[in-house]
């Protein structure tokens, strides 16, 4: 059998990019506690200079979405100025709905109209960001649910739910995206109120052309089939974002591929297979991470050559061969094809094409020999640093 050669997928391999989320860059911890660091930003334009790191070593990602209001600045023309000077951009918008007191029970799904319009109205300040940094996306995730049958109606909170989207729809750009997020149980434990696909692409089918799913990797039941959505979403033209990472058990925040890179390799080969990684691709790529206890730039360092090996192990997949292995019915042969590309070692083939763009051949290894690490440390000195809440 006869494999695809390095140099016939590097094209494909070029339009990879994968952006940063801000808040990666801050402290985070467990349920019980947030862990401080040395080093850690205290600012957004320090995180933004910590993207910029992973970018500068990596060329992978060239974005940092940001959370509001954890990012907030009173000038967000000098932050994308600012942004832009250090090579990256500023990328897709999250939104935060789950912090205040007042989304005890819920946000644009909630049973009372005063909560909805600060909800609404939050989102809405949202799309002012957006257009002063130039983002393209709105990226909602939601907390709303319920703890105990009968506490609140299901279908009300739906309609809820879909009339708050409408509004917020209605005052997108024209070059701006909606794109809805679900997740199937957290913080809620009887019901979620976006808790899979399916939701989402009811809600956002009737929204319109311009709204979108985003597939979180973590946020599915164990044994969920995770191929099986990506292939279907992108068939219906409604996957507009991933949120790249792993869980083991319950909490999705671990560095992607780390508990199953068998799976994140079928997820990408599904990707490729669909279309997400054309020229004209509606797919965001994102991160979506917390380092809780590994130093965080080589954290998402990490996690950007995963989401890229992986991907050149899935373009390495004899299509042809597998092609005719399916319609002969051989099943054996089948699979075979995808584990020849599987266990493909790429990282030689990936150091010498980094090496060919001026980069270096071992992110990982030149970041840990730089001393920027301990430089941060040395220099971000007094000070708040950020955390999930700031």
């Amino acid at each position: 059998m006869e494999m695809t050669s390095f140099a016939d997928i590097a094209p494909a391999l070029e339009r990879q990019a994968i952006e940063l989320p801000s808040w990666a860059f801050g402290n985070s911890g467990t349920r019980f506690k947030v862990f401080g660091t040395p080093g850690t930003p205290r600012s957004p334009e320090e995180k933004i200079a910590d993207a910029a790191k992973v970018h500068e070593l990596t060329g992978l990602a060239p974005a940092v979405a940001l959370h509001i209001p954890w990012d907030l600045v009173d000038d967000w023309a000098a932050l994308r100025a600012y942004a832009n000077g250090l090579g990256v951009e500023l990328g897709t918008v999250n939104s935060n709905t789950f912090q205040d007191d007042e989304y005890k029970f819920g946000s644009l799904a909630h049973s009372d109209a005063a909560v909805r319009r600060k909800a609404i109205d939050h989102h809405l300040r949202c799309l002012e960001i957006m257009t002063a940094t130039g983002s393209r996306d709105l990226k909602i995730w939601l907390a709303d649910g319920t703890n105990y049958p009968g506490q609140d109606s299901l279908r009300a909170r739906q309609d809820n739910l879909a009339t708050s989207l409408q509004e917020i729809y209605a005052q997108l750009g024209d070059d701006q995206r909606l794109v809805l997020e679900y997740k199937f149980f957290e913080p809620a434990f009887y019901h979620t109120d976006v808790p899979d696909w399916g939701t989402s692409f009811a809600q956002v089918s009737a929204l319109g052309p311009k709204a979108y799913t985003c597939l979180d990797t973590g946020h599915h039941a164990p044994g969920t089939n995770i191929e099986f959505i990506v292939m279907q979403l992108l068939r219906l033209g409604k996957l507009g974002s991933f949120d790249f990472n792993s869980r083991f058990y319950a909490d999705d925040d671990l560095i992607v591929g780390a508990a199953d890179p068998f799976q994140l390799f079928r997820i990408l080969f599904e990707v490729i297979n669909g279309g997400g990684l054309d020229v004209d691709s509606p797919v965001q790529f994102m991160l979506d991470q917390c380092h809780n206890v590994e130093d965080k730039i080589p954290g998402q360092i990490r996690s950007v050559l995963n989401v890229q090996e992986m991907t050149a192990r899935a373009l390495l997949v004899d299509r042809p061969a597998l092609a005719a292995a399916q319609a002969a019915h051989d099943v054996l042969g089948a699979n075979g094809v995808l584990m020849d590309a599987f266990y493909t070692d790429v990282r030689p083939a990936l150091a010498d094409w980094r090496e060919g763009r001026g980069l270096p051949a071992d992110p990982m290894k030149a970041y840990a020999e730089s001393g920027h690490q301990e430089k941060l440390a040395a220099e971000r000195v007094g000070g708040k640093q950020l955390s999930w809440s700031a």
